[in-house]
Formats: C-alpha cells, structure tokens, sequence
C-alpha cells in the first residue's frame, strides 16, 4: 500500500531521461534502453578497451559496457550514480551486461571480483562507492566471489573528472596497494569500475594486485569514454 501511494504522488522515472516509466519498466525506460550506445566489446576480443592497456599492463580481459559521450545517456546514468545515490543503475547495468558475459571463456577462470576502491575519506563524504552495486550485479549473475577489502586506496584524491589529462594520470601509480595473504596468491582478479577514460587508475589498481605472487587481470567497466 505505501509503495502505491509513493508511485501515486512520486512516480518513478527513467533515470536516462526523466520520462515516467511504464508499469513493467526499471530505472532506465525502454526508449533509453534502444538508444543507449552499446560497444559489443563482449563479441571482440581484442577489442578497444583491452588494446588500451597494449604495453602498459598484461590482461587476460577487458571491455565496457557502453560508450560514455558527454551530455549523453550514459553520462546522465553515471552521474546520477555516482554523485546522487542511485545506487540502483549499477545493479541494473551489472545484470545487463553480466547476459552478456555469462559465456565468456577468459572469465570463466576469474576468482574474484575487485572494485575499484574508494578512500576511506571520500567514502564516508559519499556514503557508497559507485562501483560496488554493479559488482555485486556481476557476483551474483556470474557466481563469482566479491572481495571489497584487498585492494585499497592509499592517498585522498580531489574527483578525477575536474581533473585534466595530466592531472589524472600524475603520481597514481603510488595511489593503491594490496593486503594478501597466501590463500590470495594465484588468482585470476577481476576488476571494475565505471568509466575507462585514460586507464591510469585502472593500470595502477592493476599494478597493485599483480604484487600478489601468481595474480592475473581482467577489466569490466560499465562505460568507455569515446570522443
């Protein structure tokens, strides 16, 4: 009964577009659903989001989910995501895109799920890291362990979308490391996060668990910045 009368004088909308969504519509309406720009990296793969890392870090695997353009769909999902508690776009994204996933032969040995970590000083400002709906999405529809401690971040940061090309990629390599034990040694880690854009802070998460003797990389994201 509550939940009628809040969808009476508070109805749901699409958080693409701010249209009312339909009875049987979640979060992103289907007009959003068939204009939101997918990059098919699940079919390719040595696809763009793994050729970005060509020369920088071994991976068995990476993709995105969709292409971020700015003042687009997808950018307008992020946001509110990320900044506005809509926790929920990274569940329905994780589920989205783990159908795609489920027959991913360089998944199928991967262990663990690693999001990318947040300070522990931007977490408490924040309330939530953005990442870890969408994880947990991907743990639960690809039966694949999560693990929101082993990988953290060291140093506070200022947000890396005010930031320029130099200033995002400028000292990360120092920013994340690991606390292992030996049951972590020899695992295939799978690490997300929301947008590649340069793949600094992926490459130095990377970095950080490949200090684990035996460990390998994958990367899922749920967008890829494209000019």
């Amino acid at each position: 009964m509550v939940k009628y009368l809040l969808n009476l004088f508070f109805p749901p909308v699409c958080s693409g577009c701010n249209s009312f969504l339909l009875t049987n519509e979640k979060v992103i309406c289907t007009l959003c659903r068939h204009h939101i720009p997918l990059t098919n990296h699940h079919l390719i793969p040595e696809n763009e989001a793994f050729k970005k890392f060509y020369g920088r870090i071994h991976l068995e695997y990476a993709s995105a989910f969709l292409y971020f353009h700015k003042k687009g769909i997808v950018q307008e999902l992020i946001h509110k995501l990320k900044y506005k508690g809509h926790e929920e776009i990274g569940t329905i994204l994780g589920n989205w895109y783990a159908e795609d996933l489920k027959e991913n032969m360089a998944l199928k040995t991967a262990d663990i799920i690693i999001p990318v970590p947040l300070h522990k000083k931007k977490f408490k400002e924040r309330g939530y890291n953005q990442v870890t709906s969408f994880g947990l999405a991907l743990s639960d529809e690809l039966r694949i362990p999560y693990n929101d401690s082993l990988l953290f971040r060291t140093v506070y940061s200022k947000t890396q979308s005010k930031k320029n090309l130099l200033g995002r990629t400028e000292g990360i390599e120092t920013v994340f490391d690991v606390s292992f034990y030996e049951k972590d040694h020899n695992k295939h880690y799978l690490l997300v996060d929301d947008v590649i854009t340069t793949g600094a802070t992926l490459e130095a998460c990377s970095r950080a668990l490949l200090k684990i003797p035996g460990a390998r990389i994958s990367i899922v994201c749920m967008a890829m910045a494209q000019s």
